[in-house]
């Protein structure tokens, strides 16, 4: 007897290796499926213009990038104090117009080197609606609670959705033609502009996406928005808004990911190095017992070895911790 829904999901007839370069953009689900992917060691760039919900806004970041734009204060805005840029997160607003073009221009350095050669961008849309700032004449990516009074609200049909998705895919092959993208739609509801709207929105990006990865090759869709709403299907999944996924749902959301789009080498990687991980945030009752020094000295030599297999790993983290504890004993013995 079956009480629920189970999503059938095919493996990818490609799948991604732990050596290889991933890139993530777009809705918070970007960043909840990409910080597993710096936990477990990738080598990964995740949202780096902060949370990005629609495909105009995506793609539009993904240009300034190619064109290797450089911003300057006249690209800026300046409200309530501080200074803004519509294409970006508030995280890179500052006081000092300054300051926000550093970060800003800094970014687009580190981005425009990442994506050269990237083996894989996964890309999260979150919805068909828009705001277009009247007096600029642009779609925002963030509107940094500026009154609602100065944009437009606009609705990206799916020609509209498959036009954007379709340039951003050719903008981001002229940078890298081996790149394999995978598409998703986040599961994240957006409530306040309503609940039929909400399907409508999310509709646009389901039609829009199923005539790209019927256009291009080596474009996979993944089923994040499925596996939440028809799978999972219950608010004990939800965080306290009830719109957003919580902690238990994406875990298994990126279960379910790692079984479909990760090699079988990769998934028994990811298994030694979370052994590691998880050794590294043991907490340790005694730093001068010799059980610690002989924890302490198995975790390095399993890094070290693991390393001299992989060395794309990166465990500076994990062997500080541990040689910091080899040092606690080691002062303790010379006293």
């Amino acid at each position: 007897m079956k009480f629920r829904t189970e999503i059938e999901i095919e493996p990818f007839p490609i799948k991604i290796e732990h050596n290889e370069t991933i890139f993530t953009i777009g809705s918070c689900f970007a960043e909840n499926v990409g910080n597993y992917f710096l936990k477990y060691k990738f080598n990964s760039l995740i949202n780096p213009f902060g949370v990005l919900y629609n495909t105009a806004s995506i793609k539009n970041s993904f240009e300034l990038i190619t064109l290797k734009k450089v911003f300057t204060k006249d690209d800026l805005i300046f409200d309530q104090d501080e200074w803004y840029s519509f294409f970006h997160h508030s995280d890179f607003s500052s006081h000092k117009f300054e300051d926000v073009l550093e970060k800003i221009n800094s970014n687009t350095k580190t981005v425009a080197q990442f994506i050269k050669n990237v083996d894989w961008v996964i890309i999260s849309l979150g919805t068909s609606f828009v705001y277009r700032h009247i007096e600029k004449n642009i779609i925002v990516s963030n509107c940094h609670k500026i009154p609602s009074k100065k944009f437009n609200k606009e609705f990206l049909d799916v020609e509209e959705n498959s036009i954007n998705i379709s340039e951003l895919i050719n903008l981001i092959r002229n940078e890298s033609p081996k790149a394999k993208i995978i598409l998703t739609v986040s599961p994240i509801r957006h409530w306040k502009d309503g609940a039929r709207q909400n399907q409508l929105s999310k509709s646009s990006l389901h039609l829009a996406v199923n005539n790209i990865i019927n256009s291009f090759e080596n474009v996979f869709y993944f089923p994040s928005y499925e596996i939440l709403i028809d799978e999972l299907r219950d608010y004990r999944f939800y965080n306290i808004d009830m719109l957003h996924p919580n902690d238990q749902a994406v875990e298994y959301i990126w279960e379910k990911f790692s079984q479909t789009v990760l090699s079988d080498k990769c998934q028994l990687l990811i298994t030694e190095i979370k052994r590691i991980i998880d050794a590294s945030e043991h907490k340790i009752r005694n730093l001068h017992s010799v059980k610690t020094k002989e924890f302490s000295s198995s975790q390095i030599n399993k890094i070290r070895s693991l390393v001299k297999i992989h060395p794309h790993l990166n465990f500076d983290d994990e062997l500080k911790k541990f040689f910091l504890y080899l040092n606690e004993n080691n002062l303790r013995e010379t006293k």
